[in-house]
């Protein structure tokens, strides 16, 4: 990261984040890139906590608050009434959790990349709908325990492949990013910046309260998740070109599972199981590439 990025700060400090979230962290690594022509479209969601109340804002940036499933369709209209007033050079970007973008929110951004609308659209990752009390979403991993998976009835499915499910759409711009590497996180946010039409970029942000993790093992624990190939890091550009953007050193997934409070209840069996599924996606992801 330049000396110019360290200093640039559109995050203030005195949000109402939990100790430790990394939701936090993505957004203000995240606006180092991005500037301070962004304006930032919130459905319900942790961030729309974490922002503060109206008229305070932890952000120096607009924010547009708007329903859980309507933030691709929000942005779309928030792009169109700038490039009526001319104004190309603010960008857009809707900024929803995993729930808003993996299930509630869902139909809309498929409907706003079909029409490659000209947006960012970031999803920042915590595996579950933290802000009303760590429910259950498609994006909550096999094996985890949630307030709607309790004790023998975990959740037993694997978590949706958002990455591919907006690759297929084939637009300009798809990419993986993580809280623990955020000079990778940076590069992906200017790239995409730069980029005309549809981009997604899927941010891996750890939650110590819902993962039952200490706060200060939340920047650890999502760098693991990419150790581990969990959640590599990688770009897709047009549907169809991919590149893995680091190499893990592969370790198992029972280290990084062992240390979360949600997954507890695993035996060696079911470990064994997870790791041959995520031995099985990596060696799919290598084919593509």
């Amino acid at each position: 990261m330049d000396a110019e990025l360290r200093e640039r700060e559109l995050m203030l400090s005195g949000h109402v984040g939990c100790p430790g979230c990394g939701a936090a962290i993505a957004m203000r690594f995240f606006l180092k890139a991005m500037g301070e022509k962004t304006v930032i479209v919130l459905p319900a969601c942790c961030w729309s906590i974490i922002a503060g109340p109206y008229p305070q804002s932890t952000l120096k940036t607009p924010i547009i608050h708007c329903a859980f499933e309507t933030a691709a369709s929000t942005a779309s209209g928030v792009r169109a009434a700038l490039d009526m007033l001319g104004d190309t050079e603010t960008q857009v970007v809707a900024w929803a959790g995993d729930g808003g973008t993996f299930d509630i929110g869902f139909q809309a951004l498929s409907g706003a990349v079909e029409r490659n609308e000209d947006f960012l659209y970031v999803c920042y990752d915590n595996e579950a709908y933290m802000n009303t009390g760590i429910q259950r979403s498609s994006s909550t991993p096999y094996g985890a325990w949630t307030t709607t998976t309790p004790g023998h009835d975990w959740k037993k499915m694997r978590k949706k492949n958002i990455v591919e499910a907006l690759v297929a759409h084939r637009i300009p711009y798809v990419a993986t990013a993580s809280i623990a590497f955020p000079d990778d996180l940076i590069r992906k946010a200017q790239k995409a910046r730069e980029i005309k039409g549809s981009r997604f970029l899927h941010i891996y942000a750890s939650c110590p309260t819902g993962w039952r993790i200490p706060s200060e093992m939340s920047v650890k624990i999502a760098r693991m998740a990419v150790q581990t190939n969990i959640f590599p890091l990688y770009e897709v550009e047009n549907g169809k070109s991919y590149t893995i953007n680091y190499k893990p050193r592969e370790y198992l997934v029972r280290e990084y599972f062992r240390l979360q409070g949600r997954f507890r209840h695993l035996t060696d069996h079911d470990l064994d199981q997870i790791q041959a599924m995520v031995d099985e996606d990596w060696q799919r992801l290598l084919d593509k590439a």
